[in-house]
């Protein structure tokens, strides 16, 4: 809070409230109304934050320059979020570093990951939706546990070595053509690496504590490269190249697997995985309900299944969800609700006619539907 003194006849200086520059412009605006506050770009946004705050959180207010924010001031900042700003520099002054846990710059103009050194408490960095091209300059940040390059201009993975406390890795939405260089990060729990050009799944044989791999949108062919994967708990696998299923024996503790908008022809391979709960198959060359009995039935775990959009579902769609329960009465959800009560399918729908730049929670969640929402597909 400013020092100065105010004049309790005079108006309260209104907080740093932010216009949204998109609102200015929408249709839906209520024009009636009064104005909204215009803010000058980069003027001091931070005036009424108290010198011991322990978060800064400014999204959408046109910030270009973290030098402007005055930031030595704050001697207690766990968490800065400066998402959606035409930031094109990263400047975080020496008073932040032994406090500073988490730092979000989503959605600005940064092309080169420059001035993080000395922020070595950092636990969680968000540079998705950037200009980034290479990965480097963070090895000093070994507490790292999620870090997220969603959206920029990668092509190969690099410069991770030293991070070795990382859990949540996300390269969705770049141009990697090949899975690299993480030989090192053995705490890894979660890789994310949807919409890229990755042909082949391999050099990922060390990540034995990986409970989650998602790789939709991509150029696979084949299931391998999963031996030493024993814990992992869910695949995200769809709008790839796949023509069957197999490589999955050391993956006995899979609960959710995601092949949608491949070309699996059979159901086959799956009757070790007794601890299935989802298995996502829709859009496949999927025809024998023989085969879904034989290798799901004894599933006691099994709760939601997908098969919309192939031969078995298109043949006769009048009974085609009376089959699929008498094959597996333990099935509570087959394919989507008339009434899009699904959480799965009510995101996607909405991400599907209002694309925002939360794009990658849809195929975290959602596969299926990623590459025909990006367009930019195999």
């Amino acid at each position: 809070m400013s020092d100065q003194q105010t004049d309790p006849n005079k108006p309260a200086k209104p907080h740093a409230v932010l216009t949204n520059p998109e609102v200015l412009s929408s249709p839906h605006a209520d024009t009636g109304g009064p104005p909204p506050e215009e803010i000058e770009a980069d003027e001091d946004l931070l005036v009424d934050l108290e010198d011991d705050a322990d978060e800064i959180y400014l999204v959408h207010s046109r910030v270009s320059s973290m030098k402007s924010l005055k930031l030595e001031r704050f001697m207690n900042i766990e968490r800065i979020c400066l998402r959606q700003n035409q930031i094109t520099r990263i400047y975080l002054p020496d008073n932040l570093a032994p406090t500073l846990k988490e730092l979000d710059l989503y959605d600005n103009n940064i092309s080169h990951v420059k001035g993080l050194d000395h922020v070595v408490n950092l636990t969680s960095l968000d540079l998705s939706f950037n200009d980034i091209k290479h990965i480097k300059n963070i090895s000093t940040l070994v507490h790292l546990r999620d870090l997220y390059f969603i959206q920029n201009r990668i092509q190969t993975i690099e410069g991770l070595e030293e991070l070795k406390e990382l859990r949540n890795l996300e390269l969705g939405a770049n141009k990697i053509r090949e899975i690299d260089n993480l030989d090192t990060l053995i705490a890894l729990e979660e890789l994310w690496l949807g919409k890229n050009k990755i042909s082949e799944i391999k050099n990922i044989s060390s990540l034995t504590n990986l409970k989650i791999l998602s790789i939709p949108s991509n150029r696979i062919e084949t299931l391998s490269g999963l031996e030493s994967l024993s814990s992992l708990e869910e695949l995200y696998l769809s709008d790839n190249l796949l023509t069957g299923i197999s490589g999955l024996e050391s993956n006995a503790n899979l609960r959710v697997l995601d092949i949608s908008n491949n070309k699996v022809s059979r159901l086959e391979n799956l009757s070790h995985l007794t601890k299935l709960e989802e298995l996502w198959a829709s859009n496949n060359q999927l025809s024998s309900f023989e085969e879904v009995e034989r290798e799901l039935k004894d599933k006691e775990e099994l709760n939601t299944v997908y098969f919309e959009g192939n031969p078995l579902q298109k043949a006769a769609p009048a009974l085609y969800r009376n089959k699929v329960r008498l094959a597996l009465p333990q099935i509570k959800q087959i394919d989507a609700t008339t009434n899009l009560t699904n959480l799965r399918t009510l995101i996607s729908q909405y991400l599907k006619y209002f694309f925002c730049a939360e794009y990658f929670f849809s195929y975290r969640i959602e596969g299926d539907h990623l590459s025909r929402e990006q367009g930019d597909g195999l």
